[in-house]
């Protein structure tokens, strides 16, 4: 269940860095717009430090992480809605993807060009916003052209419901409020996520790219906090990441990154931090299978029940469920064999309409016959 995440931005704000860092791949990273001209895909392995305890435990032969999958998409040109730079390309990219990533430039280097000359990280994240909207008003305006005749005349309760839907997301964005998710009802939400496929009901996460002497001294740093802040009033996370250093991070042992995150007072790296909170962004969370043969992290979507858990390791397994002996990670981390599990009570028989946790250790019982 890998979701496609989008990096955007303007040209040369550390994208590609960033996502050679996160893939340890090598894309281009070049000191011109448009390096990038077609998304750079990669699946990333979601960090989990619960199933480097079970494998240390288990000890099997195998080990199977989640994943999430990003892609480096072009640079952003302010004037791309009306097809600037690699304009409706670039917008179809991003339509493909579950989340966006903006990437957001803080660092100052004289001899990597800004396409708007000056480093000033709101002014960049509103034009970013600026042309994601402009896309959308194009595809509301086709819509309510289309529909908006026959919904008067006929009176239809479904056609007028979605005129009304449309016409409310229209207002707000010619507006300029970018987060009007809240304004909509559950039903028109749903409506708009199912239907209109509009790059502003996206999720949404913002890295600031940091220059390596401004990561140690965020507290101080005011054109972050002043982002931060604002962004923390629409409900957006940001990350902040150095690019350049988490990519030369890829060079340490194991034991020179330890060092480095303890000397910064740091539990996870920048990487690590935006792969984790993109994925629970997302709605995702994890379910373990584990053995001697193999222990495996597998993705779900918060709120599916057993069965459907079961599917995502075998359609076979949803159509021949029976039932699911389950136990929590943190009990295992207690009583860490099944043996102890059982006398303490903490394995559980759950049934089709058991809905499945994150951290949940399962063994799908199933027949499917012949």
């Amino acid at each position: 269940m890998a979701l496609k995440v989008g990096i955007v931005g303007l040209p040369n704000v550390g994208k590609s860095t960033l996502f050679n860092a996160l893939t340890k791949a090598h894309v281009e990273a070049s000191n011109y717009s448009f390096a990038t001209i077609k998304p750079n895909d990669g699946v990333i392995e979601v960090p989990d430090e619960r199933l480097d305890y079970l494998v240390s435990v288990f000890k099997p032969k195998k080990t199977v992480h989640a994943t999430i999958e990003f892609s480096d998409m072009a640079g952003l040109a302010k004037g791309a809605s009306s097809g600037a730079g690699l304009g409706n390309k670039f917008l179809a990219h991003i339509r493909e993807c579950a989340m966006i990533v903006e990437v957001i430039r803080f660092f100052e280097n004289s001899e990597v060009i800004h396409s708007e000359v000056t480093i000033d990280p709101l002014r960049d994240f509103e034009i970013i916003n600026l042309e994601l909207m402009m896309a959308d008003l194009e595809t509301l305006d086709a819509r309510i052209a289309k529909i908006e005749t026959k919904a008067k005349v006929s009176k239809e309760k479904d056609l007028l419901f979605e005129l009304n839907t449309l016409k409310l997301i229209h207002q707000e964005l010619s507006k300029g409020n970018y987060f009007y998710k809240k304004l909509l009802s559950t039903e028109q939400l749903e409506f708009a996520f199912q239907n209109l496929h509009l790059l502003s009901l996206k999720d949404l996460l913002v890295v600031a790219n940091l220059g390596d002497n401004e990561i140690a001294r965020l507290d101080t740093l005011k054109s972050y906090n002043d982002l931060k802040d604002y962004l923390a009033t629409k409900g957006v996370a940001v990350i902040p990441i150095c690019a350049k250093l988490e990519e030369d991070l890829l060079d340490f042992s194991d034991e020179e990154k330890s060092e480095f995150l303890m000397m910064n007072n740091l539990s996870l790296t920048g990487l690590e931090n935006l792969v984790k909170t993109a994925y629970k962004s997302l709605g995702l969370a994890t379910f373990f299978t584990v053995g001697g043969d193999e222990c495996k992290a597998w993705t779900f979507k918060l709120g599916m029940k057993a069965p459907d858990a079961a599917a995502v390791i075998h359609t076979d397994f949803k159509r021949g469920f029976i039932k699911a002996e389950v136990y929590a990670y943190q009990d295992f981390v207690l009583f860490p064999n099944e043996t102890k599990l059982k006398e303490q009570g903490k394995i559980r028989i759950e049934g089709k309409e058991y809905v499945v946790k994150d951290g949940d250790i399962i063994f799908f019982r199933f027949n499917v016959g012949r």
